[in-house]
């Protein structure tokens, strides 16, 4: 597949591998949404992360791996991290398994290769927490128009309803014509690139609340 000639009608065909089982990719959640990092007091699953389409590029048996980075990789690196959190807002959720895929800065996606290239997958701690280091994506076309830089995500546990989502950058252009990214339901899920540190690290945060299993 040329992925720089990736069509909208490419990812609707994705939609049928719904994140969860209570919600169509293309349609809104039927939980509330809010902010992150005001999940405790809220009522139970009034916190969950909305999904998003799981795209053409998806590819199993990724690497067990938290450092997504390489010999002669260009880009700016970032260390992506979070915690997974329970339909109550607050409880962590530990071995959840999380894969995450992005292209590299030319907007291409390693589809082929068995070095697996900005793909990984890790299991979250005792406390829920997950941690990688890559970099910022770049873009390519979908149409006549940019996808804004975009990570996947893929979260399953034995607990909770499995969740295929997306996160975007604060200060994208190409975010507002997007027809998934300026959806209402995608707002907390875009997240400001943040200076860490004096060195100059470069962070992003994402929390992610789940729904409970219904089994």
């Amino acid at each position: 597949m040329d992925r720089k000639k990736f069509l909208v009608t490419a990812s609707l065909a994705a939609f049928s591998i719904s994140a969860c089982a209570n919600v169509k990719v293309d349609g809104e959640s039927s939980k509330a949404e809010e902010p992150e990092g005001e999940g405790e007091g809220k009522l139970v699953g009034q916190c969950a992360t909305t999904n998003d389409i799981l795209g053409p590029f998806y590819r199993e048996n990724a690497p067990d791996r938290s450092d997504l980075t390489f010999d002669g990789l260009t880009g700016s690196i970032v260390q992506v991290k979070g915690r997974v959190l329970a339909e109550d807002c607050i409880s962590p959720v530990k071995d959840a398994l999380i894969e995450i895929w992005h292209c590299d800065t030319e907007g291409d996606y390693d589809n082929d290769t068995d070095q697996y290239l900005h793909r990984g997958v890790q299991t979250t701690s005792k406390t829920g927490e997950y941690s990688f280091k890559t970099i910022l994506p770049g873009k390519y076309l979908n149409g006549r128009l940019y996808r804004p830089a975009h990570i996947h995500f893929r979260i399953t546990s034995p607990t909770s309803k499995e969740l295929v989502s997306q996160i975007y950058f604060m200060g994208d252009p190409h975010i507002t014509e997007d027809p998934w990214a300026s959806q209402d339901k995608a707002a907390d899920r875009i997240r400001p690139v943040i200076l860490e540190d004096v060195k100059g690290n470069l962070v992003v945060n994402f929390d992610v609340y789940t729904t409970a299993s219904e089994e």
